[in-house]
């Protein structure tokens, strides 16, 4: 061996060296094999992390290069091939997304002990880490997320997807010149507009993410104080009980695919839940109507209707909407000559009408105001209840008022009212009074309206106008708008003398009779008392008064029952005083906050206020401008977890409404969201929420989904999500940085663009946009559930 290694040697050298003498050649044999292994062995390796580690210097000056470009919007607005002024080709596609993707994975900022990096040796993890503390302190001292090309709410976003990119101004072949170029000029003037919004963007970056000092304080919700709040899951003893398990990090995938319900675009789970419905015993009470929801909450995707396109804008969608986004015409058939909705060539349009104001809402509200001037829309009336409300007119003209409407009307024969109403940009939700108390705490409206609405208030003890007794603020009004209250049919007549004693014996007070005589029509409106006087002197005790023991703001499944709540008196209890005016109301922390501990620990007027400025500051340092979001186009916006309202209350300038939902798990915070002029509704988020697919343009989660997987899962959240986030619609999600990894993997597996995810001290930030995409019957995504 030892003789054929040195022969192999002894061929590369001089024949010179041959005489050399043995130890000569042992010796030069020596020093050829230590440089024979060190050739082979160590400088390779050194080469190899040399490069390594120059490719990941590159990767992160390519990092802190995009994000120091202040979020550049226009990369996504040019086609392939397309110049700059100066005769400059533009960059492809496939070249940006290389220098995105490569350098920081779908925009990941400041993203401390990143998974890919866990697979590294221990001497390159030690390397990475002395090379991400230089680069975390650039990074913080610039401290700017960045963000995927905005749209402009024109359809100048990534191509691709067909029915998605055609614009507001694009035309149907039967539509007439005119009307075209009219179109045209208002895409241009859109366009125009969304641009320099946009352009306004990138001047105002952000400079704080999580605001350090707010971050910590407010929220962090206390553990101290036990009993201080209680929440609709105690209060409620009839709630559904969720059986599910919180997710496993063991599960190793998950398929997406679409729905297949009779449904079809159109599918509620907790309405469309025909195995349950089939079973009813009865339907008298229209339990039909009410939620049923799935024992397993679906996964599936809900697919979109065929040609749907980019929602009308706010507020030209309160008088269209495209036909084929929601495809119904039996409306347009059945109502059509109370100027409720029209078929309009591609367009279903609302002329403003409604059974009781055929000439116009706007008459109509001015009528109310009329009838009785102490309502005084917008200062006195701020939040209002619309029973039974149609496409909800009444409460889209309502904002001109200053008036936010709580619309709702059940997923009946008279096919997607509500639906109409969302996708025109008013808020509504899907719901009945059958035999189960509405979702909103007691004494909150300011105004129950019932125009023509067709619910039989007088029956079985006065049940269902009751329930609007216990919703209906002291000192509210109830405008009863029907025929019993101006026609003398038989049937009219009856109702109107039950419905005299009822309101009697509830010691309403008849305001007023006003005929309209515009529209023909009549209205009744009654007052709410102010003291238990009233109740006291009954001669009678019926309706009876409720029991001590029960519970006026228990909400969530509680059975409908023929009492009255006593009204509060105490100059400290809530209910005892009107609120103050609009708009002053929304900043001011409720009179009766005085002896409660807030949310956040502290005593409860200072925590409304510390979580007010707590939100005023996220909100203008970051998500206004921020986060990629053009605010101009937005109009449907949702809170998950509300808490006190604050991040409604950062918005109340924006052409925006805010759905503030209270998990039933929570603190009972929703009448203290009331109080401020804003509204919301409880509701278990392991269950499907009572809206439409595509209800809304931004949904907001803080710290929700790290407390609701604990009992739900989080796919099947997920999915709730997708289904009534709107195309192109956008999720913020703050929570820990373990839930919000959890919720990029499940984003990234729905296709969805991630936007921005900020992270620092176990606090994240997340913002996707949910896109166009869904597969076809035969398709399905496999992604792994982290």
């Amino acid at each position: 061996m030892a003789m054929g290694k040195y022969s192999r040697v002894d061929g590369r050298k001089s024949s010179s060296y041959c005489s050399t003498a043995t130890i000569v050649v042992f010796v030069a044999f020596c020093l050829v094999g230590i440089w024979m292994f060190m050739s082979s062995s160590v400088v390779p390796l050194q080469n190899s992390e040399l490069s390594s580690q120059q490719t990941k210097n590159e990767v992160k000056q390519t990092s802190l290069k995009s994000v120091s470009k202040q979020f550049d919007d226009t990369s996504g607005d040019l086609p392939e091939g397309s110049t700059r002024e100066d005769g400059t080709t533009m960059p492809n596609k496939e070249s940006e997304k290389t220098d995105e993707d490569n350098s920081t994975e779908n925009l990941v900022i400041e993203r401390n002990n990143e998974n890919s990096e866990s697979q590294n040796s221990a001497e390159e993890n030690q390397e990475e880490n002395h090379a991400n503390e230089s680069s975390d302190e650039k990074s913080e001292s610039e401290n700017e997320p960045k963000r995927v090309d905005e749209d402009d709410g024109n359809g100048n976003g990534n191509a691709g997807e067909t029915n998605a990119r055609e614009g507001e101004s694009d035309e149907s072949s039967g539509e007439n010149s005119s009307e075209s170029t009219v179109q045209n000029e208002e895409h241009s003037e859109q366009s125009a507009q969304a641009n320099s919004i946009e352009s306004q963007e990138k001047d105002q970056v952000s400079n704080e993410i999580l605001p350090a000092g707010a971050q910590s304080e407010i929220l962090t919700e206390s553990t101290t104080q036990n009993g201080s709040w209680s929440t609709q899951a105690v209060e409620s003893q009839n709630e559904k009980q969720s059986l599910q398990s919180s997710m496993s990090s063991e599960e190793n995938g998950h398929h997406w695919k679409l729905c297949k319900t009779t449904a079809g675009p159109d599918y509620i789970p907790c309405l469309d839940n025909w195995q349950v419905i089939k079973k009813l015993p009865s339907t008298k009470h229209y339990e039909h109507r009410e939620r049923h929801c799935p024992e397993e909450p679906p996964t599936c995707l809900v697919p979109l209707p065929d040609g749907y396109k980019r929602s009308i804008k706010w507020p030209k969608s309160r008088d269209k909407i495209w036909y084929y986004n929601v495809p119904h015409t039996k409306l347009a058939d059945v109502k059509g000559h109370q100027n409720w909705v029209k078929v309009t060539g591609e367009y279903l349009t609302f002329p403003g009408g409604g059974t009781q104001f055929k000439n116009g809402a706007l008459h109509y509200i001015d009528f109310i105001q009329n009838s009785v001037p102490e309502i005084a829309w917008g200062k006195r009336t701020r939040v209002i209840l619309d029973v039974g409300c149609g496409v909800a007119s009444f409460g889209g003209y309502l904002f001109e008022r200053d008036v936010l409407a709580m619309s709702f009307a059940p997923k009946d024969e008279h096919e997607a009212q509500v639906q109409f109403a969302l996708e025109r940009g008013i808020p509504a939700i899907s719901s009945v009074m059958g035999t189960k108390r509405l979702p909103y705490p007691s004494s909150v409206f300011d105004v129950v309206h019932c125009a023509r609405c067709r619910v039989p208030w007088h029956i079985e003890g006065g049940k269902l106008l009751l329930e609007l007794n216990r919703v209906l603020r002291p000192g509210g009004y109830f405008v009863w708008s029907a025929t019993p209250v101006y026609q003398k049919l038989p049937e009219d007549v009856g109702i109107w003398e039950e419905m005299s004693r009822l309101t009697k014996s509830m010691c309403w007070d008849l305001v007023t009779i006003k005929k309209d005589r515009l529209n023909a029509v009549g209205a009744a409106i009654y007052r709410k008392p102010t003291s238990n006087e009233c109740y006291n002197k009954r001669s009678k005790n019926t309706p009876p008064l409720c029991e001590e023991s029960d519970d006026p703001n228990a909400a969530w499944n509680v059975p409908l029952q023929a009492c009255m709540h006593k009204v509060p008196v105490d100059s400290t209890e809530r209910g005892s005083q009107w609120p103050a005016q609009w708009p002053e109301r929304v900043e001011q922390p409720p009179y009766w906050l005085n002896s409660q501990v807030g949310v956040y620990g502290k005593a409860a007027k200072e925590d409304f206020t510390a979580d007010y400025n707590h939100w005023k500051t996220v909100v203008s340092q970051s998500y206004l401008n921020g986060m990629g979001i053009n605010w101009s186009s937005v109009r449907n916006v949702m809170d998950m977890r509300a808490v006190y309202g604050g991040f409604a209350a950062a918005l109340k300038d924006l052409k925006v409404w805010v759905m503030n939902v209270v998990p039933i798990d929570s603190p009972d915070t929703l009448p203290i969201i009331y109080e401020r002029g804003l509204f919301g509704m409880y509701h278990d988020w392991c269950e499907s929420f009572s809206t439409y697919p595509r209800s809304y343009d931004v949904l907001h989660a803080d710290h929700l989904f790290s407390t609701i997987k604990k009992r739900c899962k989080l796919d099947t959240l997920l999915a709730e999500v997708d289904r009534i986030l709107r195309p192109e619609g956008k999720l913020i999600v703050r929570d820990n940085g373990e839930t919000i990894s959890e919720l990029e993997s499940l984003a990234k597996s729905l296709q969805w663009e991630i936007r921005m995810i900020y992270s620092k001290d176990n606090e994240g930030l997340l913002c996707v946009r949910k896109t166009f995409w869904r597969p076809t019957e035969e398709e399905a995504i496999k992604s792994a559930i982290i």
